[in-house]
């Protein structure tokens, strides 16, 4: 009986976690959006349209600048510290994410020499 009470605790709460993310694609991508934590949900939302809807490179940062100067005047209103800088465009950790994790020749050193 308790193996059951377990295992149905941990399906609800899969499944909770799985529609928090259906709800917010951004969390699925794990997408940043500077000063995110002081917008509503809608926000969220129209900010992310206008950025995909986007059609140049300039008017998406455009957007991003009048984004961040908005967000900065909000928390400087709530009186809440925010880093002066937006995240990092491209913002993960991976090949070709400034070079950090570049090894260089040899240093695979796996079965495929």
């Amino acid at each position: 009986m308790l193996k059951r009470t377990l295992i149905f605790m941990a399906s609800t709460l899969a499944l909770s976690a799985g529609l928090a993310v259906a709800a917010d694609p951004a969390m699925a991508k794990h997408e940043q959006v500077y000063g995110s934590q002081l917008m509503t949900q809608q926000e969220r939302v129209e900010y992310r349209a206008r950025i995909r809807n986007a059609q140049t490179a300039e008017v998406r940062a455009q957007i991003r600048a009048e984004h961040h100067e908005r967000m900065q005047e909000r928390a400087r209103q709530l009186g809440v510290a925010m880093p002066a800088d937006p995240p990092a465009m491209g913002g993960g950790m991976g090949p070709g994410a400034g070079g950090s994790l570049r090894m260089g020749p040899g240093g695979g050193g796996g079965r495929n020499r």
